[in-house]
């Protein structure tokens, strides 16, 4: 059974639908939960772009080396410069990542 069963016919110019559907795109939704969004105060935000994901799962694949690295240091209580080269070059990759 469908929890909507309310509907409300809208009529608008073609700007003005040309808008709402430009706003729903950039939103990532369709027009009709765009405006079910809005009508209920939501915060609609654009979407991310696509290549967000694969930095966020770069950035968590490099933090987890620089982890490893740490809680070596930690068990050694000694770190080498190549650990610090590492770490410091792992985290120049974060920042260009970030940049693009």
């Amino acid at each position: 059974m469908r929890s909507r069963t309310e509907s409300v016919l809208i009529r608008l110019t073609k700007t003005e639908k040309s808008k709402l559907k430009s706003q729903a795109e950039i939103a990532g939704l369709k027009m009709e939960p765009f405006v079910r969004k809005l009508i209920m105060g939501v915060d609609i935000r654009p979407r991310p772009p696509d290549n967000i994901s694969r930095l966020l799962r770069e950035i968590n694949a490099i933090g987890n080396n620089i982890n490893q690295i740490a809680r070596m240091a930690n068990t050694c209580k000694n770190v080498s410069s190549d650990d610090i080269d590492e770490v410091l070059k792992l985290l120049g990759e974060i920042y260009i990542a970030v940049k693009r």
